[in-house]
């Protein structure tokens, strides 16, 4: 039996909520799947792409993601990757620099033999350059890399059916493929899940670290067997494990007529907020409640990082109080309702991070947008405009990949242009059919499978 950990969408040096502990987690997250798999002493550890959550990792980052696979490395255990979405571009990745180094395996059209098992890779491919796609893998038979195998693997990273928000058709590409899989293991969607299409498992690792606060449900990686016995699908196991990561503590206060904050107060101080990152969110027919009291309430109890949410209606004659608790959600909503391209939103990304010096921004968007109109025009392009003049959002599982249909501002896209002519040095040739890609928000999907304690979970309870 040969067997994987599988593991993807580790986002290592996201600062949520600009938070350096979090930004810590997400690193210790992908240490303890590497601690897991060398004390499990797997035969290989699978990365299904968004190994860093930015194409320019910082140094800390960098650093402790290479200590982590020297200790991997150390263990005789391979290391094997695909590129996602948030470290893709035309040139170098670091999983080159990684190969380079002996620490890692790019996997890709070529087989990777891990005993009787041969894997493949499919980087992340922008929608709009999918049409050109065409899945031609080197059969095993012609690569001494992979000789007469008992299982043939893709591993690859994108939204595929039929998961949710799904813009990739999986059935395409087991059927345009070159090579006959048994088994598919992904990135991307940070819910993990397993299906079976034509036949053929397809399973998602999930994250590491919850990303939104939408992923609700318990972090972790699978493990994927190989019965070298039992060629095909029907040799394959897959097993779900729950990895420990900072507690997020989800609350709901329902609130009756007549009350307000103090019964919000009293709801959040029954649970234990100890270094939590707590979730609050206020519903009923009470009083309105401004959220910076409540959050401030929940820090001087312990709380790592606090956000309310009270979307209820509440009708009143007193015009209510604009709370500046949160101003960076505040930011955040406004730019959702502008309807920015992606490049555009990149360019406020850059502005308002606090990681670059104001003397630095203006080379910093500058360079930004470059490598923007030198990998992907489509980015350029606003969403599409609503007639209607009303706004709608897709919220789900990656805090960083949005789908917006809201009407573009006019001042987005003069701040575009004044971009573009900072860069008006770069020359490009634009894909005539090209589209915006954009990456929708991953499901959250509640698996009433994921198990707790870290105990494995077999196939069948999963479904």
């Amino acid at each position: 039996m040969t067997r994987v950990l599988h593991t993807g969408d580790t986002h290592i040096g996201y600062q949520q909520y600009h938070s350096p502990e979090r930004r810590a987690d997400f690193l210790s997250a992908f240490e303890a799947v590497i601690d897991d798999a060398i004390e499990m002493a797997v035969d290989a550890v699978v990365h299904a792409g968004d190994l860093f959550h930015d194409r320019r990792p910082d140094l800390p980052d960098l650093m402790g993601t290479l200590a982590a696979l020297r200790e991997l490395n150390a263990a005789e255990i391979p290391f094997l990757a695909v590129v996602g979405n948030h470290e893709s571009t035309r040139g170098g990745q670091w999983l080159d620099l990684f190969e380079r180094l002996g620490l890692a395996t790019r996997l890709g059209d070529d087989p990777v033999a891990i005993d009787s098992v041969a894997f493949y890779g499919l980087d992340h491919v922008p929608e709009s350059r999918r049409g050109d796609l065409d899945y031609d893998f080197t059969p095993t038979a012609d690569s001494e890399r992979a000789a007469d195998p008992t299982h043939r693997v893709l591993v690859g990273h994108g939204l595929f059916t039929p998961f949710a928000h799904a813009n990739w058709e999986t059935e395409t590409v087991l059927n345009e493929s070159t090579v006959a899989f048994d088994a598919v293991l992904l990135g991307d969607n940070h819910a993990p899940g397993i299906e079976r299409v034509d036949d053929v498992w397809v399973t998602y690792c999930g994250s590491t670290e919850r990303a939104s606060a939408s992923e609700q449900d318990e972090r972790g990686y699978n493990i994927v067997g190989y019965d070298a016995d039992t060629p095909g699908p029907a040799g394959v196991d897959i097993r779900r494990k729950s990895l420990p990561t900072r507690d997020f503590t989800f609350i709901t206060a329902d609130l009756n007529p007549g009350e307000g904050a103090d019964a919000v107060r009293t709801t959040v101080g029954q649970h234990d907020l100890d270094d939590a990152v707590v979730i609050v969110e206020i519903t009923g027919d009470g009083e309105a409640v401004t959220p910076g009291g409540i959050e401030s309430f929940a820090l001087d109890r312990g709380a790592l990082i606090a956000r309310v949410t009270d979307r209820r209606e509440v009708d009143t004659e007193t015009e209510l109080s604009v709370s500046f608790a949160d101003p960076d959600a505040a930011v955040d909503e406004r730019i959702e309702e502008l309807g920015l391209s992606a490049a555009a939103l990149g360019i406020d990304t850059a502005v308002r991070s606090p990681d670059i010096a104001e003397s630095n921004l203006r080379e910093t968007v500058k360079s930004r947008l470059t490598e923007r109109i030198e990998n992907d025009p489509a980015a350029l392009v606003p969403p599409e405009r609503d007639d209607s003049d009303s706004s709608e959002a897709t919220d789900g599982s990656d805090s960083d990949s949005s789908e917006a249909t809201d009407e573009s501002d006019s001042d987005a896209d003069d701040a575009v242009a004044d971009a573009v002519d900072d860069a008006a040095d770069v020359e490009t040739e634009t894909d005539d059919t090209a589209v915006a890609d954009s990456t929708a928000d991953k499901a959250d999907a509640a698996d009433d499978s994921d198990t707790a304690d870290g105990e494995l979970s077999t196939m069948e309870d999963f479904l």
